[in-house]
């Protein structure tokens, strides 16, 4: 079966930077879910204020059964990292391994 990998990158308000950092550290570890082979954070080079988070997904079936609100504690810290994003600055993309 082929993987998939999502991905969501945006940028976020230079004074919330440190903030952010500590969100995301809190939210890497309660991203959890059957079939999430991989979860990645990355900052885009020369842009320190873009950051790009990966999901790996097993198959396309864990990935349509994901739902990344699974805790109390982690829609708080979603719902916080929508006050760290500038508006208006977010992308997302859908790769589908191919079989070749």
């Amino acid at each position: 079966m082929s993987k998939v990998i999502f991905t969501v990158q945006y940028e976020i308000k230079p004074e919330k930077r440190n903030e952010y950092l500590t969100c995301m550290k809190e939210l890497k570890l309660l991203v959890k879910a059957e079939g999430l082979q991989e979860y990645n954070l990355y900052e885009v080079k020369g842009k320190s204020l873009i950051f790009q988070e990966e999901l790996i997904f097993l198959n396309k079936e864990a990935f349509d059964n994901y739902d990344d609100s699974s805790s109390e504690r982690m829609d708080i810290l979603i719902s916080k990292l929508e006050e760290f994003k500038i508006p208006n600055s977010t992308k997302y993309a859908t790769l589908n391994e191919l079989e070749v």
